[in-house]
């Protein structure tokens, strides 16, 4: 065999031997496997997103079939078309003031401290990562009934000024728990230990000043505490409008720096985050759509606490879901309101007595869920 068929011999015994060449190189696959994650997290993203508008949309046309229907029931029956006509300037006179003037403020009202209520909730639990963090528990609501209950039965204020009165009391009791829980930054659970100090305290001088009281001022002030929307009308409405026009931009705002938060304040501070000035901004929020809505209605109990869990529940994994606590509070509420009316014929409850029975259980479910994973006291 000559020297050249050899040579071709061994040629084709080393293309056989050598392994199988590809065309990509290790950076084309690394390429490859980024973009597969890049569309498997996009289509993440998309799937979450659109359950997102799904669950919003429920939740709001929800909020508004139980809207048209308190707008319909009561006393004087009125058919939803007739309802919906006389919203969009139609009806007859009489559907006109029951309507518009009987019942349409207090259903607003509803929705407006609902809202309020909802993304204050939302606000603390997320931004101190703790599911008792809420306006009720940690005394920003105590606050403001301190603050009315003795500006009505010390100083005789009534109407805006009674609440203006508890606006004030709640920002007041916030920087008061917010200086007493700093220590070289604010710790979630501290703050709500610190919280449910100062609410104590402040409960105790309502208590107080309401066994001073004669009879009717201390009857007006448990209506008042319990939380009620019984007899309200515009007058409470504009206030609460305007407030949360500006209060829940700023919210949106400062939500901006949840993300960041939510991971810890070292990782936070990696990122460029200014991790409490940021947290002050959230809370300084929170504090201020409780108090509005506390002003507007007096407390309505667990509000806060059971809307951004709820919403939480249709949302895994999504975070904060302000825009959907504000719409499962307004949910909550407009339920309770409609109940507390006509729940017993011929008695109107406070609202603040229905979302308690709402409220407590959720509340005793949590701490026993709790201590069984071992985070209990």
């Amino acid at each position: 065999m000559s020297d050249r068929a050899t040579s071709s011999f061994e040629k084709a015994d080393a293309e056989k031997a050598a392994p199988a060449r590809t065309d990509a190189s290790p950076l084309d696959v690394s390429e490859a496997v980024l973009a597969e994650a890049a569309r498997t997290v996009a289509g993440a993203r998309r799937r979450g997103g659109r359950r997102s508008v799904l669950v919003g949309l429920v939740l709001a046309l929800a909020a508004f079939a139980v809207f048209a229907v308190s707008l319909s029931v009561g006393d004087m029956v009125i058919p939803l078309a007739d309802v919906l006509a006389t919203l969009f300037g139609g009806g007859d006179a009489g559907s006109q003031f029951v309507v518009l003037e009987l019942r349409l403020p207090r259903a607003l009202l509803a929705v407006l401290v609902g809202a309020g209520f909802g993304m204050a909730g939302a606000v603390f639990q997320t931004v101190l990562r703790n599911p008792l963090a809420s306006p009720d528990v940690i005394g920003i609501s105590s606050g403001a009934s301190a603050a009315a209950v003795t500006a009505s039965m010390v100083f005789a204020v009534s109407g805006l000024a009674l609440s203006a009165s508890a606006l004030l009391g709640a920002l007041i009791a916030g920087t008061l728990i917010y200086l007493l829980a700093w220590r070289k930054g604010v710790v979630g659970a501290r703050l709500v230990l610190v919280g449910l100090g100062v609410g104590f305290g402040l409960n105790s001088l309502v208590w107080y000043l309401m066994s001073r009281a004669e009879v009717t001022g201390a009857q007006n002030a448990l209506l008042w505490l319990t939380g009620s929307l019984n007899g309200r009308s515009w007058n409470q409405v504009w206030p609460q409008l305007i407030a949360l026009a500006v209060l829940v931009p700023l919210t949106f705002a400062a939500a901006r720096a949840l993300p960041a938060l939510q991971l810890g304040d070292d990782t936070a501070s990696g990122l460029g985050a200014r991790a409490e000035r940021n947290r002050l901004a959230l809370l300084a929020c929170g504090v201020a759509l409780a108090g509005v809505s506390t002003a507007a209605a007096g407390p309505v109990a667990f509000v806060a606490f059971v809307a951004a869990p709820v919403a939480r529940m249709l949302l895994p994994g999504r975070g904060a879901v302000l825009p959907h606590a504000a719409l499962a509070g307004a949910l909550l509420v407009l339920l309770a309101d409609f109940a507390a009316q006509h729940a017993l014929p011929g008695t109107q409850l406070p609202v603040g007595v229905v979302t308690s029975v709402v409220g407590a259980p959720y509340l005793l479910w949590l701490l026993a869920r709790a201590n069984r994973v071992g985070r209990g006291g």
